[in-house]
């Protein structure tokens, strides 16, 4: 027997449904496919170029990120992003994200502050006029960085659970001129508190950053309730 054999795969095959998760996914979160859209099969079928099976393995995954519902004798359709559920995903990013900016100033050296700086910098070139995708996903990034620096690995684990809902509302918000400081400045405020190494700042300029946001999100979702 050959104990030196390597059997790792460094890169795992991306998979048709992994594809069509992610082109409804995205068209959610882009607003493509607004609240209450009815997802019918046939028509997804067509639009994504994948056999029925994939679409509905897709709307199962999707269903599982609470960005679709299933309604009884009419199905699975885009589920509705209102004020409620959108304040207790902000109460709950306030408690994990404030905590792991704290630890991550705690703890970050030069090699976290050079990745976060970078993670800036993608949304910096975002920010200039990249596609929503793009900012969203250099967003996401961004706070990766910390909460890995930081050590909250279960907590980064729970946000991304909540992450196409969380992406939601980013894509809500992020870009919106009806805030009092941009997001980009936002993130500026974040990142040099965690690299000057001020745990207090960094909570503080998260909760900030949230409170601020999760305002413009409760003006917009208001009005369209």
């Amino acid at each position: 027997m050959n104990d030196t054999l390597d059997l790792r795969i460094n890169h795992a095959p991306t998979t048709l449904r992994e594809l069509a998760v992610g082109r409804l996914r995205q068209a959610i979160v882009e607003g493509r496919f607004p609240g209450g859209h009815r997802l019918v099969e046939r028509t997804l079928c067509d639009q994504l170029g994948v056999s029925r099976s994939v679409v509905r393995e897709a709307i199962r995954y999707l269903e599982a990120e609470g960005l679709v519902e299933i309604l009884p004798r009419v199905g699975p359709v885009v589920a509705t992003l209102d004020w409620p559920r959108a304040r207790q995903i902000y109460d709950i990013r306030r408690l994990l994200e404030a905590d792991a900016a704290a630890a991550c100033a705690r703890r970050a050296d030069d090699s976290v502050k050079q990745r976060l700086r970078s993670a800036l910098a993608r949304i910096r070139a975002a920010f200039a006029g990249a596609p929503p995708a793009e900012l969203l996903a250099a967003t996401t990034a961004f706070y990766e960085v910390i909460f890995t620096a930081a050590g909250h690995d279960i907590a980064w684990e729970i946000v991304q659970r909540l992450n196409g809902r969380i992406s939601r509302l980013r894509a809500l918000t992020l870009a919106s001129s009806d805030r009092s400081t941009s997001g980009q400045a936002h993130m500026e405020r974040i990142c040099d508190a965690i690299c000057s190494g001020n745990a207090a700042a960094a909570a503080r300029a998260v909760d900030d950053h949230l409170r601020d946001a999760a305002e413009v999100a409760r003006k917009s979702l208001g009005a369209a309730e």
